[in-house]
C-alpha cells in the first residue's frame, strides 16, 4: 500500500573505527510511495544513515528492516536488500569504472546472474529513462559531468530497486541540467520508484518532496515536507534556513494574497503567475 513503510530502522547506532557515535538510538522509516528530501547539516550523519539503509554499513546497534523483515547481513540478504534499495553516491567519479556507458549501466544486472538478453533489456530500459540512450557505447572517460551523474543513475535504475537513494543528486549541475534530473526523477516515481534525497538546499526539497526528515543533534525528525520545512526551530538545530516559498508564503498571507491553509508558491515563476498579477491590480479593484 502506498505510504506503507518500505524500509526502517529502529534503535539504530552507528560509530565509525575509534570515533564518537554518528548516529545513536535513531528511528527512522522511508514509506513507500513517497519523495523524501533528507536534510541536516555537514557532519549530522545524513551519508551514513544512507549507507546504512542500502546496506554498505550495518548498524552496531539496532536493526533494519524491508517491509518488517528484518535484514540478514549474509550474501542472500544483502543481495535481496540490494535489489530492493540502490544508492548513487555524490560524485560520479567514485561510481563509474568500466570502459563504456553500457558496459558500466549492465555491471550489476550482470552480477544478478540474468540472462543476456534481459539484462540488455534493464539496460535499455534505464539509459532511456534518463535519456541518454544515445550514450550506449561512448567511453565513459569522455563524459561530461552532467552525463556523468545520469550514468551512475541509470546504474542503480537497471537494477530496478523499489527504492532509489540520492546523494547531492544536483549538486554540481547547471539550472538546465538541475531541472532536467528533475524530470527525470518525476518520472521514475511515476513509474512506481520510491525516491529519497540527501540536499541541503531546502528550496529543492520544498518544491520536490512529498516528506521531509530533518537529521538534528536530538535525532531525526520527519513530516510532510511544507510543515516540516515551515518549522524554523527545527531548522535552525539543522544548520538550515526558512526555505523561500515558506517565507514568500508567510507574506502573501500578511498582505491578504493568501488564505490560510492555502498552498504558497514553491518557486519564483509559480509567485510571478500565480500571486504577483492579483498583487499589482488590487489597488484598481478598490478604486
Amino acid at each position: 500500500m502506498s505510504g506503507s513503510s518500505l524500509l526502517s530502522l529502529r534503535g539504530a547506532s552507528f560509530s565509525y573505527e575509534d570515533g564518537p557515535p554518528v548516529l545513536s538510538g535513531l528511528d527512522f522509516d522511508a514509506r513507500e510511495g513517497r519523495a523524501l528530501a533528507l536534510l541536516g547539516r555537514n557532519g549530522s550523519g545524513k551519508t551514513t544513515l544512507m549507507r546504512l539503509l542500502s546496506g554498505g554499513l550495518r548498524p552496531s546497534e539496532g536493526s533494519l528492516t524491508v517491509e518488517g523483515i528484518p535484514v540478514a547481513y549474509d550474501r542472500k540478504g544483502l543481495t535481496r536488500l540490494r535489489t530492493t534499495v540502490q544508492l548513487v553516491v555524490q560524485d560520479p567519479d567514485d561510481q563509474l569504472f568500466a570502459a563504456s556507458v553500457f558496459q558500466d549501466v549492465s555491471f550489476g544486472p550482470l552480477n544478478l546472474g540474468l540472462p543476456d538478453a534481459e539484462v540488455r533489456g534493464r539496460v535499455e530500459e534505464a539509459l532511456t529513462a534518463l535519456g541518454i540512450g544515445e550514450l550506449a557505447d561512448r567511453p565513459t572517460h569522455l563524459l561530461s559531468y552532467g552525463q556523468r551523474k545520469r550514468t551512475a543513475i541509470a546504474g542503480a535504475v537497471a537494477m530496478r530497486p523499489r527504492m532509489l537513494i540520492l546523494d547531492e543528486p544536483t549538486a554540481g549541475l547547471d539550472p538546465d541540467g538541475q531541472e532536467r534530473l528533475l524530470v527525470t526523477l518525476g518520472g521514475l516515481r511515476a513509474s512506481g520508484t520510491t525516491v529519497m534525497m540527501a540536499t541541503h538546499d531546502v528550496d529543492l526539497a520544498l518544491r520536490w518532496a512529498d516528506d521531509a526528515a530533518l537529521l538534528t543533534p536530538a535525532g531525526v525528525r520527519a513530516g510532510p515536507a511544507p510543515e516540516m520545512l515551515a518549522r524554523t526551530d527545527l531548522l535552525a538545530e539543522a544548520g538550515l534556513r526558512l526555505p523561500w516559498g515558506v517565507a514568500t508564503a508567510q507574506l502573501l498571507r500578511e498582505r491578504g494574497l493568501l488564505a490560510p491553509g492555502e498552498a504558497g508558491p514553491r518557486t519564483p515563476t509559480e509567485l510571478a503567475e500565480g500571486y504577483l498579477s492579483e498583487a499589482v491590480a488590487l489597488p484598481d479593484a478598490g478604486r
